[in-house]
């Protein structure tokens, strides 16, 4: 699996591309990501998921490709959705951008 989170926009307007491929992971990190994944029902999630445009405020593309099964979302930072929460968690720890 593929992962690939790009954060833009916030206050100083600077992108965040973070990519992960869980075989390149240790078992317990892979599994624990295909876990939130999963929770997410990533998959089923709209293209889109919005609201009204806030200032300083971040917006997210994430893209999994699982085999020959691709989606990718777009959500701004006040309309996360609860499930969809501690995947992006998981991605910005890794990055450090917690």
């Amino acid at each position: 699996m593929q992962i690939t989170l790009e954060r833009s926009g916030g206050f100083t307007g600077m992108p965040l591309t973070i990519t992960v491929d869980t075989a390149k992971l240790s078992p317990d990190n892979a599994a624990r990501l295909r876990h939130l994944v999963e929770a997410a029902d990533f998959f089923r999630l709209p293209d889109r998921v919005s609201t009204p445009a806030q200032p300083d405020r971040f917006e997210y593309t994430v893209t999994i490709q699982e085999g020959t099964q691709k989606h990718t979302i777009t959500v701004g930072e006040a309309a996360i959705p609860e499930p969809l929460k501690p995947l992006l968690h998981w991605l910005m720890e890794t990055a450090g951008q917690h």
